[in-house]
């Protein structure tokens, strides 16, 4: 069973990272709107604002043009998340242009990028 308790949680977690697939015209909304529900918690507005909350949108290049699009990752960034933007290249779908996520090592680079670096007075030698 998961653990959808993040006052216990919260303290190990550092970064939260939103990926999104191919239904991201979807989901971005319901992220914008702080409704990412997991059961007994809603996690972005639990989310302390103090740590990063990072975001790989991902969809059909129609979605991603679309003006809606633009306005939610617009207010996304208003409240402090950071986008690892979408790439341009050849989609699932067929189409060619923007909206496939960003590659995986893209996304790792970012993520660690947040994370907290090691106390080097901790490190043994």
């Amino acid at each position: 069973q998961m653990n959808t308790d993040l006052s216990k949680s919260c303290g190990t977690v550092r970064v939260l990272v939103g990926v999104t697939g191919s239904v991201a015209a979807l989901k971005l909304p319901v992220l914008v709107s702080a409704l990412l529900q997991l059961p007994g918690t809603c996690v972005v507005r639990a989310w302390d604002t103090s740590r990063p909350l990072l975001f790989c949108p991902a969809m059909n290049t129609a979605m991603w043009m679309h003006p809606i699009t633009a306005q939610q990752v617009s207010r996304l960034k208003e409240f402090g998340y950071v986008e690892i933007p979408c790439i341009s290249k050849k989609l699932v779908c067929g189409d060619e242009g923007k909206g496939a996520m960003a590659e995986v090592s893209t996304i790792v680079s970012a993520v660690r990028q947040y994370l907290p670096k090691p106390d080097e007075s901790s490190q043994k030698t």
